[in-house]
């Protein structure tokens, strides 16, 4: 039985600029599809298109042709407040920067998408409680951004991003404002959650220590996919070094 693709993406492209003038083609026919439970990654250099791509999925910005479906919804479709409600209902953000509200706490910043919502207080407070003890916060809900590491930062974004049980869950370089133990637990955590709850990941990223722990990933060149490398029975320090072999050629 063939299952449908959480996210699939057609003939994809991006033209900056207005006609009769200097455009700039960033995207140039992308088509892919992420499904139930995968962890795919996007790579390539500064300028690649990577981020232009992502900005697409995440309703951020409109593709100038092709088509994107998120969750079966083909985005073109929505109007006005239906992008916001869908990016909010179907699509989890975790950020380089963390983008937390320093005068809220940890617990108001997670809580922030559900109160957008209008969620009722006592089912916020469930739904913060459930995420925060799967990502081990409990302990620093009261505190406020200011008061925590850059890792518990990244770990409040994650359940932020989380919190409304999106369709699939972008990352955009997450682990770049992170030591490196920071980083590690933070892609081990993003494991166990596209593992366990089946969460879909798609993670922009340069860094081939990160991408290390997608299934698959995506090379991005030029506005088109020049590559694809699947880890299957690979260990994550094989398919490191295949990544680290990949990007070595592809130049």
């Amino acid at each position: 039985m063939k299952t449908t693709p959480i996210v699939s993406v057609r003939d994809l492209h991006k033209t900056y600029g207005k006609t009769g003038e200097k455009q700039y083609e960033a995207l140039k026919g992308i088509s892919f599809d992420v499904n139930a439970g995968e962890f795919v990654g996007i790579m390539g250099a500064s300028g690649s298109g990577k981020t232009t791509l992502l900005n697409i999925l995440a309703t951020l910005d409109q593709p100038t042709s092709g088509d994107v479906e998120i969750n079966q919804q083909v985005l073109t479709d929505l109007k006005g407040n239906q992008i916001a409600d869908f990016r909010a209902q179907q699509v989890g953000f975790i950020f380089q920067d963390f983008n937390l509200l320093e005068n809220l706490t940890n617990f108001e910043n997670i809580a922030l998408p559900l109160s957008l919502q209008n969620v009722k207080g006592k089912l916020i407070h469930s739904k913060v409680a459930q995420v925060a003890q799967s990502l081990n916060i409990e302990a620093i809900l009261d505190k406020y951004p200011t008061e925590i590491s850059g890792g518990q930062k990244q770990r409040v974004a994650a359940a932020r991003a989380l919190i409304s049980h999106p369709a699939i869950l972008f990352g955009d370089e997450p682990t770049g404002a992170l030591d490196s133990n920071s980083a590690r637990d933070l892609l081990e955590m993003l494991t166990t959650v596209n593992q366990e709850q089946q969460v879909p990941v798609l993670l922009v990223t340069h860094d081939p220590f990160s991408a290390s722990y997608c299934q698959r990933i995506l090379f991005i060149k030029d506005g088109q996919i020049g590559q694809e490398l699947e880890k299957g029975a690979q260990t994550r320090q094989q398919f490191y070094q295949a990544i680290l072999d990949a990007l070595g050629t592809f130049d």
